[in-house]
């Protein structure tokens, strides 16, 4: 409970800056990105249409309360000064006095920082931050694309990044696996093996002779590997039987 709690308090103090964005759908979508991992704080700075805003609301679908509480601001300098390391997002290099991080510096350097209050801030989707928004952070990074390509959705960078810091903030989280529950016995597929080896015995499955062996190890290796349940050890039986 202490670690779960640590590593929300984590996700709590990282924050999502929008300048100047273009589309309300995006702003949606944005939001939706936010909640898919955790993440609350999503405030935008001059955004093109008035807020709240009803096209945002539909693309928001279950993520509406991150809209609801987000701030509108008219300037940068606000939306970023209760943070204590702003990160920005640029689709290309800049001529800039500024420490560039790849995409993996970015979330290394997130790693080192993660108990400081953070702010990553995106610009707006046709041009992106402009150098004068950019000189308010300390470091800039890139999300690394094709070269062919290098245009990437607003609500799409967002989510790369939510993902990203999420595997940092919540490792255990990602390393979780369904418990199989009511794996047959040794037993049981022990019992199940020999009848499926006396079947393919009556069908005359094993030739050469001198193979067989080798075949029921395969074969055993096979269903081992699955690690059946009771219910499917009796699904198989009664395929077989039925053939």
């Amino acid at each position: 409970n202490y670690t779960k709690k640590k590593h929300q308090r984590m996700i709590n103090k990282t924050g999502f800056v929008l300048v100047k964005p273009q589309l309300p759908e995006n702003i949606g979508f944005s939001a939706r990105c936010l909640k898919n991992f955790g993440f609350s704080s999503l405030d935008l700075v001059n955004p093109k249409e008035n807020w709240p805003n009803k096209k945002a609301i539909a693309t928001s679908v279950g993520a509406n309360d991150l809209l609801k509480k987000a701030k509108i601001y008219s300037n940068i300098k606000a939306a970023i000064d209760s943070y204590d390391i702003v990160y920005a997002s640029s689709a290309r290099q800049r001529d800039i006095n500024k420490k560039h991080l790849s995409f993996k510096r970015f979330i290394e350097n997130i790693k080192k920082n993660k108990n400081k209050k953070i702010g990553i801030i995106f610009g707006p989707e046709a041009s992106g931050l402009s150098n004068e928004d950019i000189s308010h952070s300390n470091y800039i990074f890139k999300i690394p694309v094709s070269k062919n390509f290098e245009s990437i959705n607003l609500s799409h960078s967002l989510i790369i990044v939510c993902f990203e810091l999420f595997k940092v903030f919540k490792p255990g989280y990602l390393k979780k696996q369904k418990k199989l529950t009511d794996i047959a016995s040794k037993k049981t597929f022990n019992t199940f093996f020999d009848f499926l080896e006396t079947r393919l015995e009556k069908k005359g499955f094993f030739s050469p002779k001198e193979k067989k062996k080798t075949m029921l190890i395969n074969l055993r290796n096979i269903f081992g590997r699955m690690e059946l349940s009771n219910k499917e050890v009796r699904i198989l039986s009664s395929v077989f039987s039925k053939l």
